[in-house]
């Protein structure tokens, strides 16, 4: 029965029209890095680069290497919008998108993430079998149609990323539009929209519609009779964000995903007059079905665990940030840290006071001045550089951090040597002290 659903075959207008689309992004996303300025300051200007734990051997590319890579990633884009040596196009720039993630996370997006994921998805589908150079070239390529699992594995996806969105949004300053007033305060100046973007009516509708459109908003693509209304308000919602929050292709990305939820037959009128429609649904069963289903069930049940980890780590992830990121907790809270780096010689006990425009951009004070991994991070650097100056150190880090604009609580335990400590992945790391102070 279920081999009977999953590989069916179905109509492939909707993955042919989101390739092409796709890949479009894809490039503007390469190129728009560039040309905003993204690069520089985030992968050539900083001295010391904040990469993903465990990733510290990814390093931006020295001189002008970053613009390089950028463009070939552009490039690739344009290789899949074309469907042009489509798997290895879309392999090359999932790698490359993947180690750029990975090797930075001063400016880390969920978008990014998500980019990433639904990247090395689309290595596995048959993309490139309908109106694509790799048709051309090889005719025996052409298809009409795609097995039906291509179709849902977007769809299990989105509703993993949304409804984790929505039930993170349950919270007291999220209910009371604290969060929202704050975010919206830095939009005041916006030319027409700054002073409607402060009205208080407006940040109930937001705070309590963000969490009903992302709870609700897949399972109205999917059931026919609200499909359409749920698409107009998705139009709304997303455009609002890509104003608001210039967040990048992903407002564009998340519309092209209602690809999956409209009737191939509306697509293709749409999109590709010229195809022929699909209607036997034949049922093909691959060899390698089982590799399949085993890949995507180890896949999804990591993507629905993952952003749960947080509730076994001890304390608040608003405070902690333990179990953050990889749990699209989006857009939730916004903080801000005062921190000192004391750097003691062991040998000498000698004492130096980190002046953190020596090493850091404005970006990166304000992480490691109220993120518990940015500050241990730069604590192993500092530990790093004096070691090279011939000096065995330890990192004392006073911090004070404030959460949605609460007053300022201790962060961290100033008697513990951080640089000496290791990183706690799933386990909550004993120098954080605790959310509830005296």
């Amino acid at each position: 029965m279920l081999n009977k659903w999953l590989f069916k075959h179905i109509d492939n207008s909707a993955l042919v029209v989101f390739r092409i689309i796709f890949g479009l992004l894809c490039f503007l996303e390469s190129v728009g890095a560039i040309f905003t300025g993204w690069i520089k300051h985030t992968l050539v200007e900083p001295e010391f680069t904040f990469s993903f734990i465990g990733f510290e051997w990814l390093q931006p590319l020295p001189d002008n290497g970053m613009y390089i890579y950028y463009t070939v990633m552009g490039i690739f884009g344009v290789f899949i919008m074309l469907g042009y040596k489509y798997r290895f196009s879309m392999l090359a720039f999932t790698i490359m998108w993947s180690a750029t993630y990975l090797m930075q996370k001063s400016s880390y997006n969920n978008h990014y993430y998500l980019l990433m994921l639904l990247s090395a998805m689309m290595v596995f589908l048959p993309a490139n079998k309908y109106a694509s150079l790799d048709v051309k070239q090889n005719s025996d390529l052409k298809s009409y149609s795609m097995p039906q699992w291509c179709k849902w594995v977007f769809v299990v996806q989105l509703l993993i990323v949304y409804t984790y969105a929505s039930v993170a949004k349950l919270y007291p300053d999220w209910l009371d539009t604290t969060v929202i007033e704050i975010l919206m305060k830095s939009r005041a100046n916006y030319y027409v929209i700054g002073d409607l973007l402060q009205e208080k009516w407006l940040h109930h509708i937001l705070a309590y519609g963000g969490i009903l459109f992302d709870g609700l908003i897949i399972p109205l693509l999917l059931f026919k009779r609200t499909r359409k209304y749920a698409f107009f308000v998705s139009i709304f919602f997303h455009l609002f964000n890509s104003i608001v929050f210039q967040i990048g292709i992903f407002p564009y990305l998340s519309l092209v995903f209602s690809l999956f939820f409209f009737e191939p037959k509306t697509i293709q009128k749409l999109f590709l007059k010229k195809k022929t429609f699909y209607t036997s649904e034949e049922v093909i069963v691959p060899k390698y079905k089982s590799i399949l289903l085993g890949v995507f069930s180890i896949y999804f049940v990591i993507q629905i665990l993952l952003p749960l980890r947080h509730y076994i780590i001890e304390d608040d992830v608003l405070w902690t940030e333990e179990g953050h990121r990889l749990s699209w907790r989006m857009m939730l809270r916004t903080r801000s840290g005062i921190a000192t780096y004391r750097v003691e010689d062991k040998v000498t006990g000698n004492t130096t006071i980190i002046k953190l425009d020596d090493y850091l951009t404005r970006k990166q004070k304000r992480n490691v001045s109220s993120k518990p991994d940015f500050i241990w991070q730069f604590a192993q650097y500092l530990k790093k550089v004096y070691k090279e100056k011939g000096q065995d150190v330890s990192v004392y880090v006073t911090c004070k951090v404030s959460i949605n604009g609460k007053s300022f609580k201790r962060l961290t335990n100033p008697e513990v040597d951080i640089a000496n400590v290791d990183w706690e992945t799933f386990k909550h790391s004993s120098w954080i002290l605790p959310s509830k102070q005296e």
